[in-house]
């Protein structure tokens, strides 16, 4: 997910749920997206659902800003492009980690972002995080490592591995996009399209001549599977963009963040309500741990 450094604007409390059900639903919609992405992709197909997903959007995220795009300096331009690289990492990561591990798994373990990134901070800034926050890591690791064992103490599986690696490299994102300074103040829209245009060519270049091309992956897709990329496209990527822009105008960045970050217990829901997903004892458990762990993480970093 991306976060944009927008001024908020108060919002009269009776009014306040106009913006808050549009973020929400956003929250929503990425919750939900483990299980589309897992629904339509195989471990062959990853590169070529990559193509597609991002491909269909950038023409209309490219439209909407083509006056940002040009004013944007080269050096922005650098700066927006290696944010790309990152985030190509973090995409082919989440996409094949959710194909061999649950969808429910894949939306918990990534929550981790939450703790790792404030870390990553403290490691950068050198400063020492607080008792507090060091406690809500260490619930959220244990509930981790209880959600991976739910059927049974047994080694953690790939995607479980990729998930935590995708964690990593969101919180890789993060902290890059806070200290390169030539993309700092630059608006977001130009900044999302160069990054998804970068992204787009990094997924193209793989899977040239190594599996099903997109046009043939297309091809085979049939009205389920269409849904489900068309669902990863037009709602998880341009009406979470777009809704992300319209709500930190009208409240605050911090109240954003809050709704979004209730993404991983709508995958759990969408995981095991949808997915028939069962965690087990140990599971839920651990599910429960890492919501806890990352919503009392986030109160204490705030």
């Amino acid at each position: 997910m991306s976060t944009f450094a927008v001024p908020g604007a108060a919002v009269a409390p009776r009014r306040a749920w106009h913006t808050d059900l549009p973020v929400l639903l956003v929250a929503v919609c990425w919750g939900a997206s483990y299980l589309a992405a897992k629904d339509i992709t195989t471990a062959r197909t990853v590169l070529a659902v990559l193509v597609l997903r991002f491909a269909l959007v950038l023409p209309v995220l490219a439209v909407a800003g083509r006056r940002a795009l040009r004013a944007l300096t080269g050096a922005q331009w650098r700066g927006a492009a290696l944010l790309g690289l990152i985030l190509s990492g973090v995409f082919l990561l989440e996409t094949y980690g959710v194909v061999h591990t649950s969808a429910t798994n894949a939306g918990l373990i990534i929550s981790l972002t939450m703790i790792f990134t404030p870390l990553a901070e403290a490691a950068v800034t050198r400063t020492r995080p607080t008792p507090s926050f060091l406690g809500a890591a260490a619930l959220s690791v244990l509930g981790v490592v209880l959600l991976t064992q739910g059927g049974g103490f047994t080694r953690p599986s790939v995607g479980d591995l990729l998930m935590l690696l995708a964690a990593l490299a969101r919180t890789l994102h993060v902290l890059a996009m806070s200290r390169i300074r030539a993309v700092q103040g630059a608006d977001a829209l130009p900044l999302t399209t160069v990054q998804l245009g970068t992204a787009v060519v990094v997924f193209a270049l793989l899977s040239a001549g190594t599996g099903p091309t997109p046009w043939s992956t297309a091809a085979d897709f049939g009205a389920r599977e269409w849904a489900g990329l068309l669902f990863l496209s037009a709602l998880c990527t341009l009406f979470a963009f777009f809704v992300q822009m319209w709500a930190v105008r009208r409240t605050s960045p911090s109240r954003v963040s809050l709704l979004l970050g209730t993404e991983p217990l709508w995958a759990a829901v969408a995981g095991i309500a949808l997915g028939g997903e069962r965690l087990g004892a140990l599971g839920l458990a651990g599910g429960a741990l890492v919501l806890a762990g990352t919503a009392w993480g986030r109160r204490t970093a705030g």
